[in-house]
């Protein structure tokens, strides 16, 4: 029976959200890898997930306990009552989505010789952030 449950959350499909005012970070992620990953506004964020959760097998909804985490709890909670919900840390994920950044789209240019611990990247990191939660996620229950 242990052997079935280990097989079942192998299998697991999560959608992690990283909570925020204006964006959020969306990814649907499995221990395989990462599906989907996306920023959208936060005022679509409802209807968002119920795409990805019609799209794709989602056995469970993450999300980052930051800024409005509080607020788009309760909103998915009423949006999607029968899909369970997890509040994880996300302490230092937007530095890690950084970093996770810049290494799957390396700076050109002149850009290359400064660190990139100096630079901002061009676009919004959340969807990263999301994906790095998901994957704490899996290395927590694992």
């Amino acid at each position: 029976m242990k052997e079935i449950v280990k097989v079942i959350e192998m299998q697991k499909t999560i959608l992690s959200i990283d909570p925020g005012r204006e964006k959020c970070g969306v990814a649907v992620v499995s221990r395989a890898g990462i599906l989907i990953k996306r920023v959208v506004a936060t005022i679509n964020i409802l209807p968002e997930i119920g795409k990805l959760c019609d799209y794709y097998p989602v056995d469970l909804i993450i999300m980052g306990n930051g800024t409005t985490s509080k607020a788009a709890q309760l909103q998915i909670k009423a949006a999607f009552p029968d899909m369970p919900l997890q509040i994880c840390e996300e302490y230092r994920t937007t530095d890690a989505a950084k970093i996770r950044y810049w290494q799957e789209n390396p700076p050109s240019g002149w850009r290359r010789l400064l660190p990139t611990t100096m630079q901002v990247p061009p676009d919004p990191v959340d969807d990263y952030a999301a994906v790095i939660l998901a994957e704490r996620y899996f290395i927590k229950n694992s």
